[in-house]
């Protein structure tokens, strides 16, 4: 076979993963927002996925309660029923309507109350301080009319507005789940059991039940379930998504091998240095933690409008029953004038401008191959000036295997070389011979048998197949023995060649390469046409980083490049005033993913990898990421139409229910006002939707 240098076994870095870190202080815990019934900072492991689940059940259940009672709420609703034009009042009608609204909004109410006392403890009024001054000064001014006081009751305005505050909820409630249940599905994918050997039996083990110091037997093509040595057998090891490099390495007795890296055609039992109990469920769940209690800009910016609008509406409703009480009109007409300041203040749309928006592009995320596990690194995905792509496993399949077979004599089809070549390598385990036996086998082509085998040390293998005499060789051989190489034979400076010899003449040669996706060249256009440059950072050599990068066409690329110094290719970067994405599939990723403005790993890599980035590919596929720009402008635009339809209608209809038009003989009835509120909210849903017929376009 062809010279092969063999890779020195140093042990791979891993990076060090602080758990304290992940954890909340006490300090954490006390100033974070329990406003929201905790459905953005609910931990996310298996008892905080079912706590989060539970409060959905819950959101859900307080909300369909709410829209039942609603129902006759607002069909018996006196300033409904002038509105539309029909009266249907039945005896106690007003009482009746008090009782229902009373379940309302103590029931359904519960989640906004109980985070208006969590906002006004912290200090930090918002969107739950709006909801709750809203209801309860509809609540506590209709009952009072019901009781006596001069006025129309708000009771239909009190019930739609929990029911659409609660459904808004719910809504980014589940969005938030979806995103963590996708998370799980890529823990499942990771091996689940080790084949323990004890006492000269092979057991079937859970991951869990691994100790260190276990003898464990890894069969061939399955991923090694922890970090070791090997005490017995050799194997060559795909470990590209750990350490960069493209081609399979080559384990022996006394080597280390990494957890996560995957095994070639040798059989190796490995004794446990690392258990793998905790290395991927907890610490990704931990890290899914730590995303959902990061609320984003575009949320902050939505609770920043709730609490201006709190202060407003304070302000403005008292301003307006101190003006009408000066104007000399009575307390109960000024009353009324304030009561509808306060209750239009509180816009239905502006609970639901956000979560629809992030519910959708959630959604659609995942049908593109997109998991976003940090909102604020996705809404600032559209500032992207610079992408720095790993190579092995992202911009490449990461599979070293055959991409080109090539005849010289007519005789011999592509089809008879391959077929001849593999009769040789059928039973060696070197990368190049994988390659071969796997294009053998997607082809469906019958492998020959073979006698007197024999290695030509160094340079190739020699047999005899169907009566011929028949090696596989190096460039190297066909130099010694003075046969000319093709000149087209190396196309690619990335390409390793192998060439058959039939009977001592050249017949073909076989090019073997871990090949470019074939999606990387049109994701690296689009990038380019949205004026971002590409650039690679690899641990391959020079000469496969140069090859790989001329023949996409990158604005530039580092060859040989350890963990350390992608995180300082990044740094510099950012010092220079770009906004940096890094895109990697491995742990030699995993400082540069975290250190990056967004991180971004595909969802073929590492655990270590995942739990760094922002966003991951599920499909790792890089125009994936073509999308995810392009679909996080589309994203925040929808977030700022929807926040200016949500509070655009209040800059209208507050200063009209306070009076403001009243010399011109218009005042804001509560009616007119409902009007104005549904139409508001009714844009914003609209719009919202319009998002998913955008994405899907591209």
């Amino acid at each position: 076979m062809q010279n092969h240098k063999e890779h020195e076994n140093k042990e791979t870095d891993h990076p060090k993963i602080d758990l304290s870190k992940m954890k909340m202080t006490k300090e954490e815990h006390a100033t974070m927002d329990h406003s929201k019934m905790d459905h953005r900072s609910v931990p996310m492991g298996m008892e905080g996925h079912d706590h989060h689940k539970m409060m959905i059940e819950d959101f859900k259940k307080r909300f369909w309660i709410t829209a039942i009672l609603a129902i006759p709420i607002l069909f018996f609703s006196p300033m409904i029923q002038g509105f539309l034009g029909y009266t249907i009042l039945l005896p106690g009608n007003p009482y009746i309507l008090f009782a229902l609204s009373s379940i309302v909004y103590f029931y359904g109410g519960w989640p906004f109350l109980k985070g208006f006392v969590s906002e006004i403890k912290d200090g930090a009024p918002g969107m739950m301080t709006l909801i709750a001054m809203a209801i309860s000064v509809a609540y506590f001014y209709s009952s009072a009319t019901v009781f006596g006081l001069p006025g129309v009751d708000f009771f239909w305005e009190l019930a739609t507005l929990i029911a659409i505050m609660l459904v808004g909820h719910w809504i980014e409630m589940k969005s938030v789940l979806g995103a963590s249940k996708a998370l799980q599905l890529l823990v499942s994918m990771m091996p689940a059991e080790a084949h323990r050997v004890k006492d000269g039996t092979i057991e079937d083990i859970s991951l869990e039940d691994l100790l260190k110091d276990d003898v464990i037997l890894v069969k061939p093509g399955e991923k090694v379930p922890a970090d070791g040595i090997i005490v017995e057998g050799s194997s060559y090891l795909n470990e590209s998504m750990l350490t960069g490099e493209s081609k399979p390495v080559k384990k022996e007795e006394n080597d280390k091998v990494i957890g996560g890296s995957v095994n070639g055609n040798g059989s190796i039992k490995v004794k446990v240095e690392h258990t793998g109990k905790d290395s991927y469920l907890n610490k990704v769940i931990t890290m899914v933690e730590d995303a959902q209690k990061t609320k984003s800009k575009m949320q902050n910016l939505s609770d920043k409008a709730a609490k201006w609008l709190t202060y407003i509406a304070l302000a403005i409703g008292f301003g307006t029953l101190a003006v009408w009480l000066l104007l000399g009109f009575p307390f109960v007409y000024a009353l009324e004038r304030m009561v509808t300041v306060m209750v239009i203040a509180c816009p239905h749309a502006l609970g639901l401008a956000i979560p629809l928006v992030v519910a959708i592009s959630t959604a659609v995320s995942a049908q593109n191959g997109l998991l976003i596990r940090n909102r604020t690194a996705f809404e600032e995905s559209r500032k992207i000036s610079v992408l720095l792509f790993d190579k092995t496993g992202t911009l490449t399949k990461g599979d070293f295997g055959v991409i080109r077979i090539e005849s010289i004599d007519a005789v011999y089809s592509s089809e008879e070389i391959l077929r001849l070549s593999s009769a040789l390598e059928q039973s060696s385990e070197h990368p190049i011979a994988v390659g071969i036996i796997k294009k053998v086998k997607e082809d469906k082509i019958q492998i020959p048998d073979l006698q007197n085998f024999k290695a030509i040390t160094g340079k190739g293998v020699e047999a005899t197949v169907e009566s011929k005499q028949i090696k596989v060789v190096s460039p190297g051989y066909l130099r010694d023995e003075k046969i000319a190489i093709p000149d087209d034979a190396f196309s690619d400076a990335a390409e390793t060649v192998v060439f058959l010899l039939v009977d001592g003449k050249l017949a073909g040669y076989i090019a073997l390469a871990d090949e470019i996706r074939p999606e990387s060249a049109e994701a690296i256009k689009i990038f380019k046409e949205n004026n971002i440059k590409v650039l690679m950072a690899t641990g391959d050599n020079e000469i496969t980083a140069k090859a790989v990068s001329d023949k996409l066409g990158l604005d530039g690329y580092f060859s040989e490049v350890l963990p350390h110094q992608k995180v300082e290719i990044v740094k510099k970067l950012q010092d220079e005033g770009e906004f940096v994405a890094m895109t990697g599939d491995g742990v030699n990723d995993a400082p540069a993913l975290a250190q990056a403005n967004v991180g971004i790993a595909v969802g073929s890599g590492t655990d270590v990898a995942a739990e760094t980035a922002d966003i991951i590919l599920v499909n790792s596929n890089p125009q994936d990421i073509a999308n995810l720009i392009l679909f996080g402008k589309a994203t925040y635009k929808k977030m700022i139409q929807n926040l200016i339809w949500a509070t655009g209608y209040n800059v209208v209809a507050i200063p009209l229910a306070a009076g403001v038009l009243y010399s011109s003989g218009f005042v804001l009835g509560p009616a007119i006002g409902a009007v104005f509120m549904s139409l508001s909210t009714i844009i914003v849903a609209i719009n919202a939707q319009l998002l998913k017929k955008q994405i899907n376009k591209r």
